[in-house]
């Protein structure tokens, strides 16, 4: 259920938990970016994390990254070390696929970026987690700038 717009006086941006039962948690977070509202809803699930970003209220593509890495010699010891430099790289063992949506490669392109960015911000936070992360996004414009793409993941930092 996306949040209500915020009236002018309020900031843009707000965190909200509903009160969820077992078995899956949930936090929403909400914001204007590019002049759009924006809801981002994470969903915790014992086997996957689902995490949603929609404008007007669209979902239009849908992509799962595995946080499991199933090649060992992907693992532990073979995977470079971050720096300050490249933190906010995403993994480069994370392998996305786009399960619905994805009409044209440049959405598809976007929409892995997002995915991929999201999973390694899950799998930093907890470096044990193993879930699948299932990213459903409803973007208006596909035409990111930096600056959108930043303040995006930003509001999906704050759900995670």
């Amino acid at each position: 259920m996306p949040l209500p717009m915020a009236p002018p006086n309020i900031p843009s941006s707000t965190l909200t938990t509903p009160n969820t039962s077992y078995p899956a948690s949930t936090k929403q977070a909400a914001g204007h970016i590019d002049h759009l509202l924006t809801d981002v809803t994470c969903t915790s699930f014992s086997d996957k994390i689902m995490v949603t970003i929609t404008q007007e209220g669209h979902l239009a593509q849908w992509i799962h990254v595995p946080l499991s890495v199933s090649n060992p010699t992907s693992t532990g010891q073979y995977l470079p070390t971050a720096t300050s430099q490249d933190s906010l790289l995403p993994m480069t063992h994370l392998t996305p696929k786009t399960l619905l949506g994805g009409s044209n490669p440049q959405r598809e392109t976007i929409g892995q970026l997002y995915a991929t960015q999201i999973a390694s911000i899950i799998a930093t936070k907890n470096p044990h987690e193993k879930r699948t992360v299932l990213v459903g996004l409803g973007l208006s414009k596909f035409e990111v700038s930096r600056l959108v793409f930043y303040d995006t993941i930003d509001l999906v930092r704050k759900c995670i």
